[in-house]
């Protein structure tokens, strides 16, 4: 099982690229970072995390910026999204900017997705929140195409484009890990993603997870497709529990590594986390 890390990079922590360094060099397979475009200040959708909005929200970096300078600076690590708000994108403006971190990046980048939960967000964006994920499975799906194809088009209910030519093209088609915990996350994940990336699965909830893992991959078997990997967001940062999580067929684990002003102190933490490593 891989360990990486996750973060909201902030502007008051550490910078893109020393964070992508000390990263790499303790050894950890990957870094996913989050996204948020914005955050208004109206706070009608209730944050799932609790009462008060922690302040990194606003404070992100663009992923993708982001994610390119840290490409630029490593040479072994994946990195991704944790989780992009494609819905909140224009797709092909996404695509172009996806294809050209990944080939920036050699071929490391992989793109982790979610409907996001900010209403207002997605109203400033022009999303309607009952459609999000609808709009979110056309987004992907019109990327994909144009990856694919030399003349790409898509026709759909959200995104309608004829053919058109767009490079440059990824280096192989970026994995799409599809967020989400409901019931109906697998069958996007079979449909139109490569993976899963579930967020802070309870490790009293772990024979379930183990029971919904295995019911993927016997999908997908079914269907023909390629085995689904399985990425877990903010794992518990325990031994008996990344035990667990591997016991229950986990191929990754992402640690999230907290915003924070002090730098020493989050390179303090990145070491105790890269000690879990076995």
């Amino acid at each position: 099982m891989q360990h990486g890390v996750v973060t909201f990079l902030t502007d008051y922590g550490l910078e893109p690229v020393p964070l992508g360094r000390a990263v790499e060099e303790r050894g950890f397979d990957a870094l996913f970072l989050t996204e948020h475009t914005h955050i208004p200040t109206s706070r009608l959708s209730p944050w799932p995390g609790g009462a008060e909005l922690p302040r990194r929200y606003a404070h992100t970096y663009d992923p993708f910026v982001a994610l390119s300078a840290i490409a630029a600076t490593t040479q072994r690590i994946a990195l991704g999204t944790g989780v992009s708000l494609v819905a909140q994108h224009d797709p092909i403006v996404l695509a172009k900017a996806v294809a050209s971190l990944d080939r920036i990046a050699g071929g490391r980048f992989e793109l982790g997705i979610g409907p996001g939960w900010n209403k207002e967000e997605m109203a400033d964006h022009g999303v309607d929140p009952a459609s999000r994920t609808a709009r979110m499975r056309e987004h992907v799906l019109a990327m994909q195409a144009i990856w694919a194809a030399d003349e790409a088009e898509f026709h759909g209910r959200f995104v309608d484009f004829g053919p058109i030519w767009s490079w440059p093209k990824p280096t192989r088609t970026p994995p799409v890990l599809i967020g989400g915990g409901g019931p109906t996350v697998l069958d996007r994940v079979l449909e139109y993603g490569t993976g899963w990336i579930p967020l802070r699965v309870p490790l009293d909830d772990m024979s379930p997870f183990a029971a919904r893992i295995a019911e993927l991959r016997s999908r997908a078997a079914d269907a023909g497709r390629p085995r689904p990997d399985v990425t877990v967001y903010g794992a518990v940062p325990k031994p008996a529990a990344l035990e667990s999580y591997a016991t229950a067929g986990v191929d990754r684990v992402l640690f999230e590594l907290r915003d924070q002003d002090d730098t020493a102190a989050a390179l303090a933490e990145l070491d105790g986390l890269a000690a879990l490593r076995p």
